[in-house]
């Protein structure tokens, strides 16, 4: 019965694209029989900012033929980068939405403008648009505003006959965006086109009807992809920094043009930057869950710099299901809600009660992260529960990955989460609970934390039902490691010291059960991912439902310092030949 329905709903889901872009070609094949109404547009009012970071050294490496996009960096040997051959998709979709023109605008150097200028009218000359991923309504949607954010840089001495050509191919692109947004674009690539659409509306002349019309389809998408706690449908923290660097700069060209910028935005931006901020550790790195990857420090000083509410970070996301636990220099984030549905699930995680813990400025316990750019094999492994700083039960995740028109969509996983926190005298205390397990194996998994108020413990608690009708079932409580963190076993495998770059040495055991090290590889680092370690306590779910954990710190260099010297001082005052 459950294969059943898991095969209906990806049918349905299917279907149901299928039936969008259906439509989206009706309206497109309407609109080319029926051209009367489109907004014309002769000039170019305003260019909104781009908040993205840019370095003036990647516009040599671009104007020497070096494009460095997405991870990957290709040599184009004198070619235009437009015909060689795409390392990756990712790639692919970066070239074709102009995010590199950044770089060449931070430069400003005549070189750097009359070579944007060149592969700009490369693109439009040669109709490089009809490119299969130039054609994907996100991609477009980015190439529109990179094309108005950097339009100073590509018409700065140029000629009429060019500026003619850009202004028409942006509107024109506008259009296309526009006939898009009536198929199949979901999730956030919707917001995304409706974001662009916009910006053409307000900096384009003639255009006041289509932005009226765009400002509500806007405002009621925002409404429903913007949960109430702040979070994105897709649970995604990676999604709400990518639509706050551009809802950022939409209200203040609203703002510029001497127009109010829709309320649903300024409520958006208010209440995603307080939700953003509780994935973030002391290190001002963001937790890694639902498709997080590295977080860019420096779009993260650019978002804190438009932060004008200073809010603090919001402990409990209820809509969004993610906990923080804050005490002394510890963090814990935790990830306690049901996997998102459809197109919003596309990088989702099976990570169901998985956490991360750090102190101070150190990461201790990690999940991998996700793999943005690696084989497909790679990125779903990422999504997989053994990623997770979680249990898994038989080496299988907690949600089911469905291929659906190509994409890889979580369509079965825990259904039932529930969760609940209070404060007492020990600390804080949280418990969460979900239902992943219950189809394949019948049973639930439950997790207790509890952080001492003076953030030197965690404890932890993870408990199993017990299974129907199974005599033995094999679980594993991982706990992945940071790379910085350097551990290793004591008393046999029955514990392990974990010693952090500060000098600090925290200890972990599991209830007496065995602690081994096995390999791991962190897919968030700055450079690239990295091995690293993980603590792996195997146990039966039905012979030990129930296994207890804890994570204490022993004391920091300033404190063992301290306590060597009390020693020598007590030793010294005992016997009083001894020098002090």
């Amino acid at each position: 019965m459950n294969g059943w329905s898991e095969r209906g709903s990806l049918a349905r889901a299917a279907i149901g694209r299928a039936a969008r872009r259906t439509r989206g070609q009706v309206a497109g094949a309407k609109r080319a029989l029926w051209p009367f109404g489109r907004l014309r547009a002769s000039r170019l009012l305003f260019a909104p900012h781009d908040l993205r970071t840019a370095d003036p050294i990647t516009a040599s490496d671009i104007y020497a033929g070096y494009f460095a996009l997405a991870g990957r960096t290709v040599n184009c040997h004198g070619e235009s980068p437009f015909l060689v051959a795409a390392p990756s998709e990712a790639w692919a979709e970066a070239l074709h939405g102009f995010v590199w023109l950044r770089h060449l605008r931070a430069a400003d150097t005549a070189i750097a403008r009359a070579n944007a200028r060149a592969l700009v009218d490369e693109f439009i000359a040669r109709r490089h648009d009809r490119d299969e991923i130039a054609r994907r309504p996100a991609v477009i949607a980015r190439r529109l505003m990179s094309f108005l954010s950097h339009s100073p840089l590509l018409l700065e001495g140029a000629d009429h006959a060019f500026y003619e050509r850009f202004i028409r191919h942006v509107a024109q692109t506008a259009e296309r965006l526009q006939l898009a947004l009536s198929g199949a674009v979901e999730g956030a690539a919707r917001l995304q086109c409706l974001i662009a659409i916009c910006f053409a509306a307000i900096c384009l002349d003639g255009q006041e009807r289509r932005l009226r019309r765009y400002e509500i389809a806007l405002s009621d998408e925002l409404e429903q992809q913007i949960l109430p706690d702040g979070g994105h449908l897709s649970r995604n923290p990676r999604i709400l920094i990518d639509l706050l660097l551009d809802l950022l700069p939409l209200r203040e060209t609203f703002t510029a043009r001497g127009l109010e910028p829709p309320r649903s935005v300024i409520m958006g931006i208010d209440r995603m930057m307080p939700h953003l901020k509780l994935f973030r550790h002391g290190d001002g790195a963001l937790a890694l869950f639902n498709g997080m990857n590295a977080t860019p420090p420096d779009l993260m000083a650019t978002l804190a710099a438009y932060d004008d509410v200073r809010a603090r970070p919001i402990e409990h996301a209820a809509y969004s299901g993610y906990d923080r636990l804050s005490a002394g220099t510890s963090i814990v984030v935790v990830e306690a809600g049901p996997p998102p549905r459809g197109a919003n699930s596309i990088e989702a995680h099976a990570g169901c009660l998985s956490f991360e813990l750090s102190t101070g400025s150190q990461r201790i316990v990690v999940n991998c992260g996700a793999s943005r750019f690696g084989a497909p094999e790679l990125k779903l492994a990422a999504r997989a529960t053994a990623a997770h700083s979680t249990v898994t039960l038989d080496d299988r995740s907690s949600a089911v990955f469905g291929l659906v028109l190509g994409e890889r969509r979580i369509t079965a996983g825990p259904a039932d989460v529930r969760v609940a926190r209070q404060d007492g005298e020990e600390g804080h205390e949280w418990v969460g609970s979900h239902d992943g397990y219950r189809r394949t194996f019948g049973t639930v998994h439950t997790r207790r934390l509890l952080l001492a108020r003076n953030g030197n413990e965690l404890v932890g608690e993870d408990q199993l039902s017990r299974p129907a009708a199974l005599a033995s079932l094999p679980a594993a409580a991982r706990f992945h490691l940071h790379p910085n963190v350097k551990p290793s076993l004591i008393r046999d495998g029955e514990g392990a010291l974990l010693a952090l770059p500060s000098g600090e040495i925290w200890a972990f055991e599991a209830s007496s059960l065995k602690v081994t090290l096995e390999e791991s590889i962190f897919f968030a680092a700055a450079d690239g991912r990295h091995k690293t370690a993980q603590l792996v306590v195997e146990f039966d779910a039905v012979a030990t439902p129930q296994v207890s954990w804890r994570f204490a710190r022993l004391g920091t260099p300033a404190q063992r310092k301290t306590r060597a010297e009390e020693a020598r001082l007590e030793q010294a005052e005992t016997e009083p030949d001894l020098p002090l």
